[in-house]
């Protein structure tokens, strides 16, 4: 097959032991890679009885067709668990050079069972499989990980690996790799802490094996058909990165800004990507064979921080640790986001749970005697940083914060409901579900909940997309969430896919991508079908593990509260406006009321021979 090996590696992590499982080309055709890859395997080894963090979870790594292809910004891979933060299907992609690495390995997925006897890492080559000793790596860094273990396997050797957050299960612990100045994350859901429960410190890559495109010519003619537009389209990604959109939100009232009590703030300014652009940048970072470089290295050259070197913080970690926390400190946010990059930990959920700790304590729900004598301050950066520490080694007020604020909020009882902003367990990031009502109908019905992966904010942004109205918000979102499975099963650069002139939802451009590089000669609608069959597929999944319409929710402060002054004031999504579009989605997902796939539906995407309760 062009654009695979046809071979999925199984590991059991108890004796080292493993297994290579071929796949055909129907096979392929159907899950594509990553994304649908790992929808696949988890359904079919992970069954509704599978405790998230019991060996008996998997920890699937994988790659797709146009990954270490002429395909620009492919260096993608996707990882897929069931998620220790809620119990559901969850998928997270990361960058860098290790997918590359880890394709030429030999292997289009790596699936992890079991738990190791002892604390080790895992060597993966085009030659060798094998578990080794990792005592000495224990409280490591994610950073000082990647860099001992490159020392004892190699620099052309990559690593993926977890912090001590990781280490301590904390339930949105992450995975990082380095290539360079260049980080690659899979951040959300809790990857980093299904790693640390089967006592795996790395994954460690090395391997020279290619694979071959279908039609080499066009892939050429592809390539240079778009250089123009990726670089045109993401022009404002390689002058200042997702930091750009501090500004431009905050004055579309939709910052959120103290755990969503309002979503617009006056400190904005300073911490924009112009700002942190004037004052710190230091040079432009980009992943493996990706001319964008949306990346950015910042130095601190005086103050409290004075000297700091450190990557630079995405929109949504600057949303979760600035605004949601009031905290306006730059500098100070650079080291925050850096704290939670190398202690292994999802800065999305690590802010909005800390937001959350604030309200419950300024409203009297939580006090000094639950904080272990911590005053829980607004604008306090300082007080940011210790929690962050205390949460990524789970002491004092940190084991609380460690089990994410849905956790938190069933502990505080039903006086801290209010205040939560979970979707299925799952925080929400930096895109308005009030002011954007696609994300309204996208955020309730997404596999993942409070990820904006799953139906996209993007086109929304977009002069000539009526974010006001619910009319068409079902369909839209129903073709979002398919273009995200197809793009995280490809695996394809998001920022490309949109901003590089490919097209915001699926089209005949994916299809030429695809055919390209495999030959299938499929058609745009087939590659809707993919995704839909794949959307279908987490549904499944999550449907299994009990989820229903009830669970198709948005936060009470989303629903029930109004915005105050600005671009957006009083936008929001009643539950009455909620259930009209549900009623929508499910019609158009040939779903029954309760947000189950239908038999039928089942059976025309291929899968029946999927058994729901």
């Amino acid at each position: 097959m062009h654009g695979y090996h046809g071979r999925i590696l199984h590991v059991d992590l108890r004796d080292g032991s493993h297994r290579v499982e071929p796949f055909d080309d129907q096979f392929a055709r159907r899950y594509l890679g990553g994304n649908g890859f790992g929808a696949r395997l988890l359904f079919d080894i992970v069954g509704p009885d599978v405790e998230p963090l019991s060996p008996e979870n998997i920890l699937a790594f994988a790659v797709g067709p146009v990954v270490d292809s002429p395909v620009p910004s492919t260096s993608r891979c996707c990882v897929s668990i069931k998620s220790p933060l809620n119990g559901l299907f969850f998928d997270s992609t990361f960058g860098g050079r290790f997918p590359v690495t880890m394709k030429r390995a030999g292997y289009d997925a790596i699936v992890l069972h079991g738990q190791a006897p002892a604390w080790s890492y895992l060597v993966v080559t085009d030659q060798v499989v094998e578990l080794r000793p990792a005592e000495a790596c224990r409280g490591m860094t994610t950073r000082d990980t990647v860099t001992a273990l490159q020392g004892v396997e190699g620099a052309d050797s990559d690593v993926a690996a977890i912090g001590p957050a990781g280490e301590h299960q904390v339930r949105y612990a992450c995975i990082a790799t380095y290539w360079k100045n260049r980080e690659g994350i899979s951040g959300r859901g809790g990857t980093g802490a299904v790693m640390g429960s089967k006592r795996l410190k790395a994954l460690v890559i090395k391997g020279a094996r290619r694979t071959t495109a279908a039609d080499p010519a066009a892939c050429k003619a592809f390539v240079t058909e778009f250089r123009e537009p990726i670089k045109k389209g993401t022009a404002v990604l390689n002058a200042i990165g997702t930091p750009a959109l501090v500004n431009m939100l905050n004055a579309l009232g939709a910052m959120g800004t103290r755990n969503l009590q309002q979503e617009t703030w006056e400190h904005a300014a300073e911490i924009s990507g112009e700002r942190m652009k004037e004052h710190y940048f230091d040079k432009h970072t980009t992943c493996h064979s990706c001319s964008v470089a949306c990346g950015k290295q910042y130095h601190v050259p005086e103050g409290e921080f004075a000297g700091l070197r450190a990557k630079m913080p995405e929109y949504e970690t600057i949303y979760a640790l600035g605004p949601m926390l009031e905290v306006h400190d730059a500098p100070a946010l650079i080291k925050a986001n850096e704290l939670c990059d190398y202690l292994g930990l999802d800065s999305i959920t690590m802010g909005v749970t800390i937001a959350f700790a604030l309200e419950c304590y300024e409203r009297g729900v939580l006090t000094r005697a639950d904080t272990g004598g911590l005053e829980l301050r607004w604008g306090d950066p300082h007080l940011t940083l210790r929690l962050i520490e205390l949460t990524a080694r789970r002491e004092g007020f940190g084991q609380a914060l460690a089990e994410g604020s849905a956790r938190l909020a069933e502990q505080l009882g039903e006086a801290a409901r209010p205040y939560l902003l979970t979707i299925k367990g799952l925080e929400l990031p930096g895109h308005s579900p009030r002011a954007l009502k696609g994300m309204s109908i996208g955020y309730a019905t997404g596999t993942r909940g409070g990820s904006h992966h799953d139906t996209r904010p993007t086109p929304q942004y977009m002069p000539n997309f009526d974010r006001f109205s619910t009319a068409g918000k079902p369909e839209f979102a129903i073709r979002s969430q398919h273009f995200t499975a197809v793009d995280d099963s490809l695996v394809q650069c998001r920022f490309v896919s949109e901003r590089g002139g490919f097209g915001l939802l699926l089209n005949e451009n994916y299809a030429r991508m695809l055919n390209g590089i495999t030959g299938w000669g499929v058609s745009a609608a087939d590659i809707e079908t993919i995704g839909e069959r794949i959307c279908n597929l987490e549904r499944a999944f999550n449907v299994r593990e009990g989820i229903r319409r009830k669970d198709d929710v948005l936060p009470p402060r989303v629903m029930h509260e109004p915005l105050g002054p600005g671009a957006s004031e009083g936008m929001y999504c009643p539950p009455d406006e909620l259930d009209r579009m549900l009623d929508e989605y499910y019609d158009l997902r040939g779903w029954d009321r309760e947000g189950i796939p239908t038999v039928a539906k089942l059976r025309a995407l291929g899968l029946d021979d999927l058994r729901l309760p």
